[in-house]
């Protein structure tokens, strides 16, 4: 064999693959050589020896804002997705057991301090507390919670009608109205244990108090009084009257953050039955659905909507508004008489409660049009 003439023909070189078992799948053992690598090598997790049994690897939405909790857009993808995408409303834990244990009347009943007239409870996340107050009673017309199970009584600061009472995070401070007393039909309290009593700006008939945060200002609504059935005040201290849009039986009034407005509702009047207010002093007539005896009134701030609801009328015992100015009737319960009504927006619900027969009962409300 003449080398020098093998070398010079051209050869075709085969797979390297091809010589090996499995067309190349097979390992190469470096176990008996030593020597720097040239380069990194890689390897499958399964393949490191003396690895812990368990590895907890890190969570993938740790790189994400807010724990993952960010959306992701897919509004300019396409395609099928691979598994099947929950709308918002199922994405709600336990939301249907929720509402339908409203609506059977599923509520427990948690035994308070003393058996009086209470009129009224609100909620200061900050405090973790719940606050009521109560229109009857002798030294103990407020009790508190923190868990709305366990009640404690506390001393109120006059023994007067107290019919509502709010929270002020701004302030840190509770603010509570009643519809009885001389000089004496407020107090305040910071913890709800403490109370103070203050001075109205006029011994009226005060049904109900709010705070607005962007006004840094309460504002409370009278069913009586002559031209002077609101009253304002900046720290819960200092109290001044304002004119209504007309001296009607107001009984309740909320603020709506996104509309920077004040709502109340009353019970008489004719075709006048709301007022509205951007800043708490200037007040105008609105036109309720229909003239019934408004009780409360609630803003959504998720479906930008007005809810109040009423102790007479026909079937039309419930109105909403997406502005505080146009009113619509809803069909909800003619037989029975709405005190009270509220929003959760984690339940997407309202809740409505009446306290006459027949069958004392909670209304919901899970549409809205």
């Amino acid at each position: 064999m003449n080398e020098s003439e093998d070398y010079k023909r051209p050869v075709t070189p085969g797979a390297h693959g091809g010589s090996h078992q499995d067309g190349g799948s097979d390992e190469i053992s470096v176990q008996d050589l030593n020597g720097e690598l040239a380069e990194e090598q890689k390897s499958s997790w399964g393949k490191v020896s003396g690895k812990p049994s368990l590895y907890p690897p890190v969570a993938h939405n740790n790189d994400h804002e807010d724990g993952g909790g960010d959306e992701i857009n897919v509004s300019d993808l396409s395609g099928e997705l691979a598994d099947q995408q929950k709308s918002e409303f199922s994405k709600v834990s336990g939301l249907l057991a929720k509402i339908q244990g409203l609506i059977s009347g599923n509520w427990a009943v948690r035994a308070p301090p003393n058996d009086i007239h209470w009129r009224f409870v609100c909620w200061s996340p900050e405090l973790s507390l719940f606050v009521a107050v109560a229109a009857s009673g002798s030294g103990n017309r407020v009790m508190t919670s923190p868990d709305g199970i366990n009640w404690a009584a506390r001393v109120s600061a006059a023994d007067e009608g107290w019919l509502c009472v709010c929270w002020s995070p701004e302030l840190s401070l509770f603010v509570a109205v009643a519809n009885t007393g001389i000089g004496n039909r407020v107090m305040t309290s910071p913890d709800g244990l403490a109370w103070t009593i203050r001075v109205s700006a006029a011994d009226n008939s005060w049904w109900s108090v709010c705070w607005s945060p962007a006004l840094s200002l309460f504002c409370a609504v009278s069913d009586s009084g002559v031209n002077n059935r609101v009253m304002t005040s900046p720290n819960g201290i200092n109290w001044t009257t304002r004119a209504p849009a007309a001296d009607n039986l107001w009984r309740s009034v909320c603020w709506s953050p996104e509309l920077s407005l004040f709502v109340a509702t009353s019970g008489s009047g004719v075709g006048n039955r709301v007022m509205t207010s951007p800043d708490g002093l200037a007040w105008t007539a609105q036109a309720s659905a229909a003239d019934n005896d408004w009780r409360c009134v609630c803003w959504s701030p998720e479906l930008s909507l007005f809810v109040a609801v009423a102790i007479s009328g026909s079937a039309y015992r419930v109105m909403t508004s997406p502005d505080g100015i146009n009113w619509t009737a809803r069909v909800g319960d003619g037989l029975h008489s709405f005190y009270g009504v509220c929003w959760s927006p984690g339940l997407g619900v309202f809740c409505a409660v009446s306290g006459t027969p027949p069958g004392t009962i909670a209304m919901t409300s899970l549409f809205y049009p």
